[in-house]
């Protein structure tokens, strides 16, 4: 008998075990996975029903959550949606959720550990969970000036950031969109916009275009080529670099030609400020064959190619090719060929040039704060690397305001600032071209650095949209 109720308690406490670690693996190790699950409506419910935490510009809510009369109690809300849709991204029933809203998805719903003190004492208060704050660097004026200088119907973005922090100032692109078509909760209805907005030619609802989209640089890539030839100990200002109207690669058929717009026939040989000023291609290409493939990508990798970013929204990697034979190698050190950057990549590298060299990484988050206004995060300047020496950066920036004082990028010239900077063209389609500036002001004290690309567009047209759209830009962050 003793026995038998032995073996009972033994099986029952081997049930009862059995529930319990069940139970326990649920709770604590599938929970994640199971709130995930897109079958989990309850899950789904609660993420809608919880009052996100706004996106804020100079403190005022550019993204919000407010009252909604249906089930889910909220309605995601986007005010001058356009002008920063591809900053906040949306957050949508059934579309998930895009670049900050994604990314910061656990702060804006006030899931994330950082807030675990704060829920705690919500619980206990019996007071609705609410999602953080976060407070971005972005200055609304120079973002709505950059945003009006693409023209409607243009391809473009337009990037402005602080040099000796990284904050960015202004984080345009166009075409754009509105958030709101995406953020309600009649999925049909969401589906049926997010049909329509695919349709519109140049747009994508997904990506963000100053980060994400990777464009043919042209000759601003040239200052990745001025810089290597410097680091390199081969060249220095007094160096005279051949300078034909053509480059022969003999026995391929084929000859790399000079820019034929500007000034570069005067002279048959060129030192790397007149080459810089005039953007004469045939003298980097020599310098990138002297140099050789890997001294090139070594340079643009010391300037971030190759690395992708969190800002903390995604930032694909530049990049330069490899494995070039020489015709491959000379077209891709003017930007052409496979060279490929993202309109943040060029802002970076003119900010380490305006940096004294030092290149600090891109930040969009000012601040993060609670649903009581209590401090959560304020981000401090990062140090990305070192891209080129001191002396380096000093002789570019001198080239780069002859560029502005008396090359091919005039248009940009303001009034008792000294300027430096770099235009480009890549040859991209047989109807059009990319337009790009990249600088910063002032040369002796910089305070704000840019890039600017306008695609697909004929040469006259790119150089109206971009050193003339600098010196505005330039002359809005300095009257600040």
């Amino acid at each position: 008998m003793n026995q038998a109720i032995r073996s009972a308690w033994v099986v029952a406490i081997a049930m009862f075990a059995l529930v319990l670690g069940s139970l326990t693996y649920v709770q604590f190790f599938q929970a994640q996975e199971l709130n995930d699950n897109d079958w989990n409506s309850r899950q789904l419910y609660q993420d809608f029903g919880r009052q996100r935490g706004a996106i804020l510009v100079d403190g005022r809510a550019i993204a919000e959550s407010v009252p909604s009369n249906d089930e889910f109690n909220y309605q995601r809300v986007y005010n001058e949606p356009e002008l920063y849709a591809h900053l906040t991204g949306y957050y949508s029933l059934s579309l998930s959720s895009t670049q900050l809203e994604a990314e910061q998805s656990e702060i804006l719903a006030g899931t994330s550990s950082s807030l675990f003190y704060d829920r705690v004492v919500r619980m206990f208060s019996g007071v609705d969970a609410q999602g953080a704050s976060i407070e971005l660097t972005i200055d609304p004026e120079i973002q709505r000036l950059a945003f009006d200088l693409i023209p409607e119907g243009q391809r473009g973005s337009i990037v402005v950031m602080e040099p000796s922090t990284g904050n960015i100032l202004a984080m345009v692109s166009k075409p754009s969109y509105d958030p709101n078509l995406l953020s309600g909760h009649d999925t049909a209805i969401i589906e049926e916009n997010a049909a329509r907005l695919s349709e519109q030619p140049g747009l994508s609802i997904y990506t963000n275009p100053a980060t994400q989209s990777l464009v043919a640089p042209g000759s601003v890539f040239k200052l990745i080529d001025a810089a290597a030839a410097l680091e390199s100990g081969q060249y220095d200002a007094d160096s005279e670099i051949p300078n034909p109207p053509a480059l022969e690669f003999p026995g391929t058929g084929y000859a790399l030609p000079n820019f034929v717009t500007g000034g570069c026939a005067s002279r048959s040989t060129a030192d790397l400020e007149f080459a810089l000023e005039q953007s004469c291609n045939t003298p980097f290409a020599q310098i990138a064959l002297e140099l050789g493939e890997e001294a090139i990508q070594d340079q643009a990798a010391k300037f971030g190619f190759g690395e992708a970013l969190q800002i903390p929204t995604q930032v694909v990697a530049s990049d330069f090719p490899s494995d070039l034979a020489d015709t491959e190698l000379a077209q891709s050190a003017i930007g052409q060929f496979d060279t490929r950057v993202t309109p943040l990549q060029m802002a970076m590298v003119a900010s380490a040039i305006a940096n004294g060299g030092q290149q600090m990484k891109p930040q969009l988050i000012k601040s993060i704060r609670a649903a009581d206004l209590q401090l959560i995060e304020s981000p401090e300047p990062e140090v990305l690397r070192q891209s080129v020496s001191q002396e380096t950066a000093d002789q570019l920036t001198d080239w780069m305001v002859n560029v502005v004082d008396n090359g091919t990028a005039t248009a940009a010239q303001v009034p008792g600032v000294q300027v430096a900077g770099k235009t480009g063209t890549a040859e991209v389609t047989e109807t059009g071209d990319n337009a790009w500036f990249t600088g910063f002001a002032p040369a002796d004290n910089p305070q704000v650095a840019l890039s600017i690309v306008m695609e697909n567009v004929d040469i006259p047209t790119g150089q109206q949209l971009t050193s003339p759209s600098a010196k505005r830009l330039i002359e809005a962050v300095l009257s600040r």
